[in-house]
C-alpha cells in the first residue's frame, strides 16, 4: 500500500511538472526592440511576434516613460518605472 501511495505521488508529480512547462517557456520570450530617434526624444518599440505592446519614450535629459498596451487591443497607457513587463495577452498568443 505504502508503494503505491507512493507512485501516485509521484505521477501527480510529474503531471503537475508537465503542466507547469508551457508556462515557464511562455514567461521567458525575449522581445524584439527597435529605437528610432523622433526629434529629440529615442523610442524603443517593444515587440513579440511582430505585435507591438510598449514603446519607451527617452527625453534628452535621460528621463523616460512607457506607452503599454495592456489589453492587446492598440490602446495605450502611460507608465512611469524602469521595468516594461510583458502583458499576459502577449504570453498567451
Amino acid at each position: 500500500m505504502k508503494a503505491t501511495a507512493h507512485t501516485i505521488a509521484l505521477i501527480l508529480g510529474v503531471v503537475m511538472i508537465s503542466a507547469s512547462a508551457p508556462t515557464l517557456a511562455q514567461q521567458q520570450v525575449t522581445p524584439n526592440i527597435t529605437v528610432r530617434q523622433e526629434d529629440s526624444q529615442t523610442l524603443r518599440e517593444y515587440r513579440v511576434d511582430g505585435k507591438l505592446y510598449a514603446i519607451e519614450i527617452e527625453s534628452p535629459d535621460g528621463s523616460s516613460y512607457h506607452l503599454l498596451d495592456t489589453q492587446g487591443d492598440g490602446h495605450f497607457e502611460r507608465r512611469q518605472g524602469d521595468r516594461i513587463p510583458i502583458p499576459d495577452w502577449v504570453l498567451r498568443r
